[in-house]
């Protein structure tokens, strides 16, 4: 009933949001009594409008970058489509050849356009592709499952689109099934493991400095998880009946945690409305348009990376299997790995990601590289003038010394 009773109190809620979207005071005759006080009433009716949530992905809206002094025209493109995902391709108007990097975005409840800063500032210097995942109340009952073996699967048949001599970058959550799936294309000496593999903020071993994300995952037991946040998709979506973690309810855990914050950004997104700021106004609108667009999980893999990453570290542990196989990372002998870490991070503590590197045993030192970015929490380490100014080029130099 859980998804059901937020579709009906959205339903409920929605013709509340369209009258205030269309309602501006200042429009209407006999108002101008009210001069002083209009702008602060038509804020409010904006803010009301966006009292929503959106389960439709954004666009990336990448038009252009620049590239050598110029700006090149850029261009999606689908270059293998999946029931639960595709790969993007944003194509350059360019004629030398550059490194190819697939970009392995979260599935956590928001969509891969989430990493839209990220993917720009790779494009100046590399063909990017990303993992644009499908909001699961969207896939039929008849594409099957989805678990943490099928993202590992994915993420290699993507590697496999793109072919020889590509490189691989993580964020979050995917840095565990990245690693399996290079260790397992090393395994097999698959010609399309990755040159590079670049870990960002992701739990590979959560035992370490474990954050308030991993106690919530860890203090209470499956069952507790199987029957108190997944949902049954209702009638009206093409996913009808699948069994799904609900992108709202993991947006809702997420604003619990900062609160403050985004209480705080509300009211300053209030007064920017109130007071004509429109440029102050939409850098709050353009992320919380972002934030507020969320997508479900297939239940099975929410529920096992719960099991097999939060509470059990199955990788970290040597205990990790994929097609019922035992995933040895020391099988990586070729593929040069980079670990990015926040050091403010709430989501994913320092040491986690990092530990990648013992698991990684056959890699010869000069294949290793860890980068702490001091003063920076977990959204900083992919985004902003962080990233862009001082992680980024750390990862471009790994990627082009193994060029």
């Amino acid at each position: 009933m859980l998804y059901q009773l937020y579709q009906a109190q959205d339903d409920l809620i929605a013709p509340i949001r369209t009258f205030a979207g269309m309602t501006r005071l200042k429009d209407f005759p006999g108002t101008s009594a009210m001069n002083g006080a209009l702008p602060y009433v038509d804020a409010s009716f904006e803010m009301l409008s966006r009292l929503r949530i959106s389960h439709v992905r954004p666009p990336f809206n990448i038009k252009t970058v620049p590239v050598a002094n110029r700006e090149v025209a850029v261009t999606e493109e689908v270059t293998l489509e999946l029931p639960y995902g595709r790969l993007i391709r944003f194509a350059k108007d360019i004629d030398t050849p550059q490194p190819a990097v697939l970009v392995v975005a979260p599935l956590s409840g928001h969509f891969a356009t989430l990493l839209r800063g990220t993917v720009e500032v790779l494009l100046r210097d590399h063909d990017v592709y990303i993992t644009d995942w499908i909001n699961t109340r969207d896939v039929p009952l008849s594409a099957g499952v989805f678990g943490v073996e099928d993202y590992v699967e994915y993420i290699i048949r993507f590697l496999e689109a793109i072919g020889p001599g590509g490189n691989v970058l993580a964020v979050c959550q995917p840095c565990v099934q990245t690693l399996a799936a290079v260790a397992v294309m090393s395994a097999e000496s698959n010609p399309a493991t990755p040159r590079t593999m670049t870990l960002m903020a992701g739990p590979i071993d959560v035992r370490e400095s474990p954050t308030e994300v991993n106690h919530l995952a860890q203090e209470k037991p499956m069952s507790w998880f199987e029957n108190n946040v997944i949902a049954k998709v209702p009638a009206r979506y093409t996913g009808a009946g699948r069994r799904v973690y609900p992108g709202f309810v993991q947006l809702s855990a997420f604003m619990a945690m900062n609160m403050e914050r985004h209480q705080a950004q509300h009211r300053k997104l209030y007064k920017h409305l109130a007071r004509g700021e429109e440029v102050e106004a939409q850098r709050i609108k353009d992320f919380y348009d972002e934030y507020f667009a969320v997508l479900d999980l297939s239940a099975e893999f929410y529920l096992e990376t719960i099991d097999r990453v939060f509470q059990k570290a199955d990788l970290a542990k040597g205990e990790f299997t994929y097609r019922g196989k035992l995933v040895d990372p020391g099988a990586i002998r070729n593929t040069a790995l980079l670990t990015v870490e926040g050091g403010r991070d709430d989501i994913c503590g320092l040491g986690q990601t990092t530990s990648a590197h013992d698991l990684c045993r056959s890699l010869r030192p000069h294949l290793k590289r860890h980068h702490l970015q001091a003063n920076v929490g977990h959204y900083g380490v992919f985004s902003g003038r962080k990233w862009e100014r001082e992680i980024y080029p750390v990862v471009r130099n790994m990627i082009l010394a193994m060029e």
